[in-house]
């Protein structure tokens, strides 16, 4: 063997030696689901077999910001490099400011880990590619966010919460915001680029979303809690394959939904418990002319084994609906009586949004006191929006195929109420089983409705 070809094998070996240390340690597991509809299995990323990556080794300090931040930034930049691996937070109180996932990586909360995020807007800078109800926009960065990634999770016993000293008093919707959110809807309504729409400045007051995950496949969020949050609190945007189970969220403030899948597919909810200033879950897919321009619905959406303790819906459709919502299976939850619910489901659109709502599947839910009733449909849902900026281009949303089986609560105005349109009635809506104990109106109220049945 001539001293060239050892050489050239040492090489090769060297480099197949480095490549192969490279390979992922990430496994896959598949979920399959049974649902109403044909729901493919969920794929994700199991990190068992990934090395951990402590953030007290990359510096980070209890009560120290800047070096709690860096520290985990290194960490996860570290764990991506290793091409799969565990950022842990372990038991303390580690002030943070925005945390940005990268492929790979688990973020993972031991037991009595928190995460205590800055209540700074400055501490969100610079802007991302984010969304503003259904409109894409540079905004401030949510508080953990993930881009264009695969493989990612946030797991464990700890908590991860909010300071809301200042998000609070960005609540209210002076004139100043008012004039932001017509500018936004304006630049997204003649489809100017994302790039133009930045919306961070003195007095927009875009709150950022707790956790978005936006254009990324193969998510994991399991057993943590979440306390407080500015804006949406979980938020799926353009995503594929994302498993959300074994959560605690707490959020009260204003918009404070607790997950809103939006434009997204293959999202399963499970064994979660929710105590909201909004709906547990909201279903959406963006905007007018934004989501037509996307151009992706949100599909096989599975909830079950929830609990709500509070808010306005059980689950909510829309009303940012555009790019359509299809296959939603809802079952086996439980609404405690002291939640100040409107109603189990609502589907709410209005004469700009188009896109459709069909195949939604609710069945085996038990629920107390509900202030209007267990179904509301209604296609004239503007809120502030009617007179601020006015309609661009009209286009209707067709919603059928409906079903509401096993559902029972203790008192309601009303069993449903079904507001269609006269150019394009809701049809195609059955009731089974659907018993409340004390009703204060009329069973059902209903306009411009086509094959409903009550059985």
């Amino acid at each position: 063997m001539s001293k060239h070809f050892k050489v050239l094998l040492l090489f090769v070996f060297v480099i197949f030696y480095s490549c192969s240390k490279q390979v992922s340690k990430i496994k896959f597991s598949s979920i399959k689901i049974e649902a109403p509809f044909n729901m493919p299995a969920i794929k994700i990323p199991d990190f068992t077999a990934c090395k951990k990556f402590n953030i007290t080794v990359f510096g980070a300090k209890e009560g120290n910001i800047n070096l709690t931040t860096k520290a985990i930034s290194d960490a996860i930049n570290e764990a991506n490099k290793n091409n799969g691996g565990i950022v842990v937070i372990p038991k303390g109180e580690w002030l943070t400011k925005a945390i940005h996932l990268k492929s790979n990586v688990n973020l993972h909360l031991n037991k009595g880990a928190i995460l205590l995020f800055s209540e700074a807007p400055k501490d969100y800078l610079p802007a991302v590619h984010s969304t503003w109800e259904g409109m894409e926009c540079y905004n401030y960065s949510p508080l953990v966010y993930a881009y264009n990634c695969e493989n990612i999770a946030i797991t464990g016993e700890g908590l991860m919460k909010s300071k809301m000293d200042v998000w609070e008093t960005w609540f209210p919707r002076p004139k100043p915001h008012m004039n932001s959110l017509k500018r936004l809807y304006n630049l997204a309504s003649y489809n100017k680029p994302v790039e133009e729409r930045q919306m961070v400045n003195d007095t927009a007051h875009f709150r950022p979303q707790f956790i978005q995950f936006n254009r990324s496949k193969h998510i994991l969020l399991e057993g943590i809690s979440i306390e407080n949050s500015p804006f949406w609190t979980i938020h799926p945007y353009l995503s594929k394959d994302v498993v959300i189970r074994n959560l605690n969220v707490y959020a009260h403030g204003h918009n404070n939904d607790g997950v809103d899948p939006e434009m997204s597919e293959n999202v399963l909810i499970e064994n979660c418990v929710f105590d909201q200033g909004d709906d547990a879950i909201a279903i959406k897919s963006g905007r007018n002319q934004d989501a037509w321009r996307l151009n992706t619905p949100s599909k096989n959406i599975v909830m079950r084994n929830c609990i709500m303790k509070n808010g306005h819906q059980l689950v909510a459709i829309g009303s940012e609906l555009s790019g359509g919502i299809e296959n939603v299976y809802v079952e086996n939850c439980t609404v405690e009586n002291r939640a100040k619910m409107y109603h189990l489901v609502f589907i709410k659109t209005n004469e700009r949004r188009g896109g459709y709502v069909k195949n939604i599947f609710v069945e085996n839910i038990k629920a107390g006191n509900i202030a209007n009733g267990v179904l509301g449909i209604e296609t004239d849902v503007l809120y502030q929006w009617r007179d601020l900026v006015p309609t661009i281009e009209r286009k209707l949303t067709p919603i059928e195929n409906i079903h509401l089986t096993n559902i029972k609560t203790t008192k309601t105005q009303y069993i449903s109420n079904i507001e269609g349109q006269k150019e394009l009635p809701v049809k195609d809506i059955f009731l089974k089983q659907v018993i409340v104990d004390t009703l204060t109106k009329e069973k059902h109220i209903h306009s411009n409705v086509l094959n409903f049945k009550d059985y």
